[in-house]
């Protein structure tokens, strides 16, 4: 087999048409993020359409930072390739990340920075052995959990655990004595509020996130509409929870939320994710990726999000 790397060969267009058809796609290879990544840190993207025997396999998209003419130079790939259907077996992405080594090798002066988009397991870290990479410093797996929201709802919440499903049935109950109220913004209404709001919820339980900066120009940049779907709840005019979600393809991400003590009284952080199976899902969106769950200091964001009943997925860590 043959595989081939061509870079920037695609129109936005195309590219687009593309990166649509993958049906889990991440915010990290959307071209919305390399845009707003490009403003944010000063770096320029790259975008590669894989070929495999003369056949379109998959996309990847890189971020460089260089200086002294590409003396000192920067590549970062974070969690692809995106692989069309039929390609992403183990020869595949073997034979990926071979290429992608020939074309940009470790050497004085270069720092890469691989998450792959693999499955966590000892034969896909020979598969980046051999290929050419080695283990980075940081060690730890990337985990995140897919919901899918081609379930039916009815299925979908006998997935639910228990407690959660307690916690939703609770906040619908509120939410039908006309105790709270629901809003959902695609056109970033709520944007400032929440944004402001998670950045303090943040500092006071010290998790890491996005930063201010770097959502802003996602919001900014985005060739899509709507790319931000907000959703925030209400208690006698006063906002005690929100979430936002950005859409790429077929996939969304849920990338900030936050509650007030009010609004886990209410357990309202429930309810607006339960609720937005339905409004994404009026957007095209099958499935939602829940985001990363292997930080230690949000151990209360994990045990929300897994009790979701969502698919776990673990990745492998960073390589160089």
């Amino acid at each position: 087999m043959i595989c081939e790397i061509k870079w920037n060969i695609l129109s936005l267009k195309e590219w687009e048409a593309r990166f649509n058809s993958v049906a889990r796609s991440n915010i990290l290879q959307s071209y919305d993020y390399a845009k707003a990544a490009a403003a944010t840190h000063r770096q320029k993207a790259r975008w590669g359409l894989i070929v495999i025997d003369g056949v379109e396999a998959g996309l990847v998209q890189l971020m460089e930072a260089s200086i002294l003419w590409r003396l000192c130079h920067a590549v970062i790939l974070d969690r692809g390739p995106l692989w069309f259907d039929g390609f992403g077996n183990a020869v595949h992405v073997k034979l990926f990340f071979e290429q992608l080594n020939k074309q940009l090798p470790a050497r004085l002066g270069r720092k890469r920075r691989i998450l792959p988009e693999i499955d966590y397991g000892q034969a896909a870290h020979q598969i980046m052995l051999q290929a050419g990479f080695k283990k980075g410093a940081d060690d730890i797996p990337y985990q995140t959990l897919w919901w899918d929201l081609e379930t039916q709802n009815q299925e979908a919440r006998k997935n639910l655990r228990p407690n959660w499903r307690g916690s939703l049935q609770k906040a619908e109950n509120s939410l039908e004595n006309e105790e709270i109220t629901v809003e959902w913004d695609t056109q970033g209404k709520f944007y400032s509020w929440l944004k402001c709001e998670c950045a303090v919820d943040k500092a006071m339980r010290g998790y890491r996130g996005i930063s201010p900066q770097l959502l802003d120009n996602l919001a900014s940049f985005s060739t899509n509409q709507p790319f931000m779907v907000i959703g925030k709840v209400s208690h006698k005019g006063e906002d005690i929870a929100g979430v936002l979600f950005l859409l790429h393809g077929q996939s969304a991400t849920y990338q900030i939320g936050c509650s007030s003590d009010l609004g886990r009284k209410y357990c309202a952080h429930h309810l607006l994710l339960w609720r937005a199976r339905d409004v994404l899902k009026e957007y095209n969106i099958k499935q939602i990726d829940l985001g990363g769950i292997n930080d230690d200091a949000a151990e209360g964001i994990k045990k929300f999000k897994t009790g979701t009943g969502a698919s776990f997925v673990q990745l492998l860590g960073h390589y160089a």
